[in-house]
């Protein structure tokens, strides 16, 4: 009997399975610093553990409409008006279990098979096979650093075709964390104009930036607006990546589909976890600063740590909190018997070798780098610095 060809045919996801990994190592008592971690490392806050608490007391324990209780529905839609300047009816939102989930629907919504999907690299490593699963062609476009790794709309325009469903654009961008100018956009937005094309906009990092401004594409027109599925959550900017509670907004009749699905699909999602949304979305917004600031600090770290190992560059990030540093010049070396001759083995040796686990980049379609996520404590940073540096020395042509 033959199973699920599509789910055959997709990778599992690269940042799991590393995790997984390490997980394993530390509870053989092995001392492991993880730097592949996609959450925060702070603590959800207290008054939205809180209001979680409350739900709980109050016996807010059953099912909820599907699409997400009204009250959040609202806060969503009010806090892309206030902080996006972005207008949106409660009917063109829909809450899900979490970013991803909800950015499965929305792909799940929009891919007929033989649809293709335009995917600038470097990206998250569920984009992809997302699209593969929905019978949908992943159509890659190569950024280069002299870009800021960061899609032309030159780029954009080649990549086009009469079989493009939508575009799937990151900003701020997990694995490096670049973040799209107004301009940048506007141009990417001109490059659309006169296509039916729509736009997925994973903006879940928006409010994890550093001295820059973060913008939405769907801020560019009505016009482009009207096909764009704006999806955010609040996993990484209130530190609530195991409440699972993401959002999309957007073309009705887009979010009617996702709605529909997810009726079939999951039902609501958890509704003591939605009580805490609307708390996070609501209430005090210092906490949020509070762990960019963090965040930035640590940053300027490992960015000037990475720089001063032979054999490896990395970017200053403009958002989220990861590094994705060049790491091509160290392959060909060896250590012992063991070869390095991509991220996988360069990966492979510092966790086994090392006891820090990173991600290889080839599982963010650029083999040629790393990511490392400094959502750890500055202790962690240096002793995991300390060690990649101690790596590399050992390495030999």
């Amino acid at each position: 009997m033959t199973l699920s060809r599509r789910v055959m045919g997709i990778e599992e996801s690269i940042t799991m399975a590393v995790s997984a990994k390490a997980k394993t190592m530390r509870a053989q008592g092995i001392d492991v610093v993880s730097m592949d971690a996609g959450e925060p490392d702070f603590d959800t806050p207290q008054h939205i553990k809180e209001a979680a608490i409350r739900a709980i007391q109050d016996g807010f324990t059953k099912y909820t409409v599907a699409t997400g209780i009204p009250e959040l529905k609202r806060a969503i839609c009010d806090k892309l008006e206030r902080d996006n300047g972005l207008k949106y009816d409660p009917s063109q939102v829909v809450v899900g279990c979490g970013a991803k989930h909800t950015l499965f629907d929305a792909t799940m919504a929009l891919v007929n098979e033989g649809d293709e999907a335009i995917i600038p690299a470097p990206y998250w490593v569920s984009y992809a096979d997302q699209v593969k699963l929905m019978g949908g062609k992943p159509v890659i476009v190569q950024t280069r650093p002299e870009n800021g790794l960061k899609m032309t709309a030159g780029e954009l325009r080649a990549a086009l075709s009469p079989r493009t469903k939508f575009l799937l654009l990151n900003s701020p961008s997990n694995p490096h964390g670049a973040v799209y100018s107004e301009a940048e956009l506007a141009a990417l937005a001109s490059a659309l104009a006169n296509t039916d094309v729509y736009i997925i906009s994973d903006e879940i990092y928006e409010k994890i930036i550093y001295g820059v401004k973060c913008h939405s594409i769907a801020q560019m027109g009505e016009t482009l607006k009207a096909r764009t599925i704006l999806v955010n959550g609040v996993s990484k900017s209130y530190a609530m990546t195991g409440w699972r509670i993401g959002y999309a907004a957007g073309p009705k009749e887009v979010i009617s589909l996702m709605a529909k699905l997810q009726s079939q699909e999951t039902s609501n999602p958890a509704s003591i976890s939605q009580m805490a949304a609307l708390a996070a979305l609501n209430g005090p917004q210092e906490c949020v600063e509070q762990m960019r600031g963090a965040f930035e600090e640590r940053r300027g770290t490992i960015v000037q740590r990475l720089n001063a190992i032979p054999g490896i560059t990395c970017m200053r990030p403009d958002g989220a909190f990861y590094v994705f540093p060049n790491t091509s010049a160290l392959y060909g070396s060896r250590y012992k018997d063991r070869k390095i001759q991509n991220s996988l083995d360069l990966c492979n040796f510092l966790l086994e070798e090392m006891k820090v686990s990173c991600v290889p980049g080839s599982g963010f379609g650029m083999d040629g780098h790393i990511r490392l996520s400094y959502a750890t404590s500055m202790e962690n940073i240096r002793k995991a610095l300390d060690r990649v540096e101690e790596g590399v020395g050992k390495l030999s042509r």
